[in-house]
Order: C-alpha cells, then structure tokens, then sequence
C-alpha cells in the first residue's frame, strides 16, 4: 500500500482536510447513505421494455441501485433511466441514488445494494481498481470491480477566484509563478480543490500545475471538497480554485465570482474521464443484466451525442431531482460554449463533452491503456508504489472487462467500425508536448519534471 494511503487513514485525512479548509463541507465524506433515486428512482420509465429479447438476452433481474454524482458524468446513466432506454433492455427497475460525496460511493459500493448501499455506477479512476486492490477501503478489505464502459470525454475545468484575475493564471502558467511563491512565503499558500484524492480530478488539476513548474505537493495546498459544495466555497473565500466536472465551473462564471483558467479538453483533446464500473460480483451473478444495462448506456451516450438533443438533456440535468440548477448552466457547454469568465470565449464543438464517439474514435469503449495512464499518473505522484509499474498490466485485465462491453455492443447491433479492434488507442499527447505510450510508461515518468516518484 502507498505511503499516501498509510499516512492518511480515511478518516484522519477527511479530518485534517476538514480542519484545514475552514468552511469546507465533507458532508458524506465518512458513508452517509446514498439519496434514493436522482429523482424517479422509485418510479418506472415511462418507456417500457420494447427490444424484443430472447431468452439469451433476458436479465437475470431487473433491479439494480447505482450511484451517481451530479456532473455531466452522470448523464448517460440518468439520461437511460428517464428515456427509457435501461427499460427497453428489461431493466425496469434501476435506482439511481445520488451520492454525497466520491467518499459516499466507495463507502456505499462497499455494503453493496443488500446493505442500503450501491452495486456500482459512476467512478473516477483509477477507483475501481484501488478498490479491488482494498487501498482505500475499510481495514482494506478488497473487492473486485469491473470497469465496464468510459461513460464520457471532456466536460471538467479548472476555475479560479475573480481575485487573480490578470495575474497569469490561465492554460500556460509560465507567468504565474510569483503569484503562486509570494503566497506561500507569505503562509497563506494558493488553495485548490479536487473531489477525491488520486484520481481523475486530482489528476487534472497537479498535471497541469506541474506543466506551468508548479509543485502541487510542495507550492500549494489541496484539498478534498465534494462537487457540489466548489462553488459554495469559492464564494465564501475559502479557496483560490477547484478542478471538477460542468456544472460546477461554469457555474462560477456565471455566478461572476471566478473564471476558467482551462478546459481538461484544453489539458488533454479526447482525454478519458469517468467511467461506469460495477461489484464483480453483481455482474458474475448477473451477466445478462450486466450486458442489458451496457445497452441502455450506450443508447444513452449516442442520444446525448446528437446535438439537438442536448437542450433537452440539459433540461433533464438540470431537474430538481438531479443537478437542480438553471438549465441554461449546462446548455451552453453542452455546445461547446464557454465564457471563460476572463474575457476569453470558447465556441467549439469540439470542446464539447462526448458520449459515444469524438475526433479519436470510440468514447464509451473502456480502453485498457487508458487504465494504464491512470495507474501510472499514480505512481508519478506517489499515490501507488512504483511495482505498480509491473503489476499495472495483471490488474487491469481482471478490472477492465472490455470483453463485456464488446458483446454488450455485438448483440445491440452496434456497428463492427464503432468497436475498436485494439484495447490501446496508442500514444496520448499532453497539452505541453509530453507523450505518454502505454507499451513504455517509465520513458513518460523519466519525461516529467516534477513527479515523486524517482525513475
């Protein structure tokens, strides 16, 4: 297990987050039960079962409860359970329970749907794998997951406070610096926020202070704030930035307390972002089931990547029971518009969050070395031990089961172009040049310049 894991017990590290960010709420932090429903999760679709299944393709049930955060993330699974289209392929009777915190849906996929938690959902990564690997579980219990499809690219941002604007905060953080050394020599460091430690949030936010010469360890404090407290938090002074998923950034812009110094689109065009991953043990019971919600998901994200449907997708996000917020929040990004809030404007489709296919190919195909960036993004900043580097590889082919989604996509129909012959999609470049082959992933560590890890 990583020193970071080991210094910081789960509740010790929510702690001295909590202690240190003054107003920051860590509401669920700690397990709170998972609100039922984003809404209807009581309630059946209004689409009834329409495919005509065979007895091959017929669930094993038709229940599942799976969490979600209200991000854009999120929105292939709420867009399935309201369209109906979970329905269409006999899983009538989905829960969606919205989850306070990244926190709250590890500690409810732990108990499982038998004990009032979760059976899977929505998951940055490299989560399923550090619970299967029991790093960030209760007494390190372990628990297979399965990755099972990415669920979206795009859609993050990194937002700052109104108060430096002008002082060289932006994509390229070379003018920057002497902001980021006169606040720590003065006590009162540079204070940013992700949603949960070592994973994909965390991720974007140290890779790019790290391209512009900025240690995240060592030049700034961060800290763990749930999605949807950021922008509470940056109203209330709290902190100088929070990297996380559309609403919430835009929402600062919006709001008039804060810009966008960087879309993750900006950080890394067609980057990977979250990902539908489940209990193992759910899917070895019920693979049938495993395979009809992997169809619903996919309807889902195609429907959300025809764009004159996402005025209406916005409209649904945005519903009391889900985001609760204007629509209009999400109506713009949703097209590729932003107002970056510091007089630079985006009107680029292909900035734009994708679902089911963008500029690389396939979106929602869970790409094994993708798994391999995140796992080595891990060791880079100490988060997993450096034989992870060799192990990478064996835990990867027992989490992500491609193998799954590839028959979930045979048997909707799923075009033989739209699935990916190769489970690498090769050599990933960086907004800064830096190139990262998954066949070498120690030439891309010795490439970095800051990193904790010694190669």
């Amino acid at each position: 297990m990583s020193a970071f894991f080991n210094q910081f017990s789960r509740r010790k590290f929510l702690l001295t987050a909590g202690a240190s960010a003054g107003a920051v709420l860590l509401k669920g932090c700690l397990g709170n039960p998972p609100e039922p429903g984003g809404g209807n999760a009581q309630t059946q679709s209004a689409v009834q079962p329409i495919a005509n299944l065979s007895p091959e393709q017929t669930p094993e049930t038709k229940k599942v409860k799976l969490g979600y955060i209200p991000i854009v993330e999120s929105a292939p699974l709420i867009i399935a359970k309201e369209k109906g289209f979970f329905a269409k392929y006999g899983m009538s009777e989905v829960e969606l329970s919205k989850q306070a915190s990244w926190g709250s849906a590890r500690d409810n996929v732990e108990i499982g749907s038998a004990g009032g938690g979760i059976d899977g959902g929505q998951w940055q990564m490299p989560m399923p794998h550090l619970i299967t690997e029991g790093i960030i579980t209760k007494g390190n219990q372990k628990i297979p997951m399965y990755v099972l499809a990415q669920l979206n690219t795009h859609g993050n941002g990194i937002a700052i406070a109104s108060k430096h604007q002008g002082k060289g905060v932006s994509l390229q953080l070379a003018g920057a610096k002497s902001l980021f050394s006169q606040l720590k020599s003065t006590n009162t460091p540079f204070t940013a926020a992700q949603t949960f430690p070592a994973v994909n949030q965390d991720f974007w936010i140290r890779y790019w202070l790290a391209a512009g010469d900025i240690d995240p360890d060592a030049d700034i404090k961060l800290l763990t704030v749930p999605a949807a407290q950021t922008v509470a938090n940056m109203k209330t002074g709290t902190m100088d930035a929070f990297s996380t998923g559309d609403p919430w950034p835009y929402r600062i812009v919006k709001d008039k307390i804060g810009f966008l110094a960087a879309l993750t689109a900006e950080i890394w065009k067609n980057h990977p972002e979250e990902y539908f991953a489940m209990r193992a043990d759910w899917v070895d019971k019920n693979p049938k089931a495993t395979k009809a919600l992997l169809k619903g998901i996919m309807e889902a994200q195609q429907w959300l990547d025809n764009f004159e449907n996402r005025k209406e997708a916005a409209q649904i996000l945005g519903g009391r029971n889900y985001f609760n917020l204007p629509a209009e929040i999400l109506e713009g990004p949703y097209q590729g518009q932003y107002d970056m809030g510091d007089g630079r404007k985006i009107d680029d489709k292909s900035m734009a969050a994708y679902y089911w296919k963008d500029e690389k190919g396939n979106v929602s195909y869970p790409y094994k070395s993708h798994d391999m960036w995140f796992i080595t993004e891990s060791v880079r900043w100490g988060f997993l031990p450096k034989d992870y580097l060799t192990k990478a590889k064996a835990l990867i082919d027992k989490v992500n089961r491609e193998d799954i989604w590839k028959e979930a996509a045979k048997e909707a129909g799923i075009a033989a172009a739209d699935i990916p012959k190769s489970t690498s999609r090769g050599v990933e470049e960086f907004f800064d040049g830096i190139k990262f082959d998954p066949e070498n992933p120690e030439a891309y560590l010795k490439s970095l310049k800051i990193k904790k890890v010694s190669v």
